[in-house]
């Protein structure tokens, strides 16, 4: 199992998507010791999402990402 990750040294291109399906898991059990650990692995899928966002597509309702019209 993917132990909670520090956002800042994690290598992206490294994930598989069974990482990520278990991180997903522990996003939605919302099961966390505090609340910095459930922070810390929303903001590592998001940035997984960033980079590999294949992976992160069966998802996404876990980030609550809303388009955004910037023109």
């Amino acid at each position: 199992m993917m132990a909670t990750l520090s956002v800042e040294h994690l290598d992206v291109t490294q994930l598989t998507t069974t990482d990520v399906a278990e991180l997903a898991v522990r996003l939605e059990k919302d099961d966390y010791v505090n609340a910095f650990e459930g922070l810390n692995d929303w903001h590592l899928l998001r940035k997984i999402a960033f980079q590999r966002p294949e992976l992160v597509e069966p998802y996404l309702h876990l980030l609550d990402m809303e388009a955004f019209d910037e023109a």
